[in-house]
């Protein structure tokens, strides 16, 4: 049994932007399938302000209504519509943002007795504690129907602070997510030009990607089904516990070869790569890299005997995922929206291969530019959503330089082998196992 988490929540505010006119936005295809994920759950690590938790509550409370002023689809809620014929029988759903200006939420709360060494320890995966740092713990996209899109929690650690952002992954991917984030920080730091739009963004949807066209199989009208298949991924991420590690350097590019050894697969069982890849440039013409909500496709590589991958090696692994990317264009990426249209599922994380791996986030994102005003983020973490045996989230690595860390998630077992693997601690830093540093 595990012990009582020691955060507390002390105080929770509703934070709105300024009136504008209601409208509705609706969900893509890419949208759409993402209404089984679990939200979002990223957080940064910063040393303590200069000013008590209450004032930076309300310094980030004032610079977040200021943001959603220009990212109003945050501060909505998720509405399903249902389309009838002329007899009155259902025949499709259609899900949208309904931009009423519901508003997100920021919780205060306080660590007691926890401090930035428990949270960073030098050789030891990342601690329970990180869990309670993130509202909503069980909640998946489809509960944007009801719940905030967006709920931020300050905790106070005994010196220092920790931000952890809960967002709905059905109203964006992480390019956007990140984006809305930085802006949220400059116009924290630029306290004189309050009020004023931070930055454009275009939150019309792709018109490829299913847009006002009801769908005709009602796979989200009964929350249970969501709720099902993100529970069984949320089972497995209990079962795992606190075993998602990180290492930094080039490793993340060979983590196919790795994941071989780490699952100790026999050589007749065969392996998948897959990861996120940015649809915006791909299509033709591209998406304006404002474009505000998801435009991501996993991409796989083909399939390899175990085998064969621990005989070839990192190098022949990362030039195969090289090649899955290049691969992913204009054609394909339409005709995987039209298909999904046409046959919509539930997205459950976890039936990927078992044999797989799952490349997710990207360093690319600016996460240590994000200073909200009192300095860089000392760590970048994220929670347990969407996690599961195999899964690795890749972050920049706070010096820059093209340092990546990656963040894995393995069984006990599996990560007891990797930690084994010679060859992976040759191609990352430090030249040993220190999950977070």
């Amino acid at each position: 049994m595990h012990s009582p988490s020691p955060v507390r929540v002390v105080s929770r505010r509703a934070v709105k932007p300024p009136p504008r006119p209601r409208e509705r936005i609706p969900l893509t295809t890419w949208d759409l399938s993402l209404l089984s994920a679990d939200y979002i759950q990223k957080g940064l690590l910063f040393a303590p302000p200069p000013f008590s938790t209450a004032r930076l509550v309300d310094h980030l409370q004032a610079a977040l209504a200021d943001a959603l002023a220009a990212y109003h689809p945050v501060a909505g809620r998720l509405a399903t519509d249902q389309h009838r014929d002329d007899a009155g029988r259902v025949v499709g759903f259609s899900v949208s943002v309904d931009c009423a200006g519901q508003g997100v939420e920021i919780l205060e709360a306080v660590a007691e007795g926890v401090a930035i060494a428990d949270v960073l320890p030098p050789d030891a995966d990342v601690p329970r504690v990180v869990q309670s740092f993130f509202p909503l713990d069980d909640g998946v996209n489809y509960d944007g129907h009801e719940c905030p899109l967006f709920v931020v929690q300050v905790t106070e650690l005994a010196d220092g602070v920790f931000v952890g952002f809960v967002y709905n992954h059905a109203l964006s991917d992480g390019t956007a997510f990140w984006d809305f984030i930085s802006a949220w920080a400059e116009t924290a730091r630029a306290t004189a030009a309050r009020g004023a739009p931070v930055r454009a963004l275009v939150a019309r949807r792709w018109r490829g990607g299913a847009g006002r066209a009801p769908l005709r199989r009602p796979v989200w009208a009964d929350r249970e089904a969501y709720s099902a298949a993100a529970a069984a991924t949320r089972a497995d991420a209990a079962l795992l516990g606190g075993v998602s590690g990180g290492a930094q350097g080039a490793g993340a590019a060979g983590a196919p070869g790795s994941r071989g050894r780490g699952r100790g697969g026999r050589g007749d069982e065969e392996v998948v790569f897959r990861a996120s890849t940015n649809n915006r440039a791909r299509l033709r013409p591209p998406l304006p890299a404002e474009y505000f909500g998801n435009a991501i496709n996993a991409v796989s590589t083909e399939a390899v005997r175990a085998s064969e991958l621990l005989a070839r090696g990192h190098g022949w692994a990362a030039a195969a995922v090289g090649r899955a990317v290049a691969a992913h264009g204009d054609a394909g990426i339409r005709a995987r929206a039209a298909a999904w249209a046409a046959e919509p599922g539930l997205s459950a994380f976890r039936l990927f291969d078992p044999n797989g791996m799952f490349v997710s986030s990207s360093p690319r994102f600016d996460m240590y530019g994000c200073d909200f005003g009192w300095g860089k983020a000392l760590a970048a973490r994220s929670g347990k959503g969407n996690k599961y045996d195999g899964k690795v989230s890749l972050f920049p690595g706070r010096e820059g330089g093209g340092g990546i860390d990656a963040e894995v998630v393995l069984a006990p077992e599996h990560m007891a082998a990797l930690e084994l693997d010679e060859e992976f601690w040759a191609a990352v830093s430090p030249p040993r196992r220190d999950t977070i540093s």
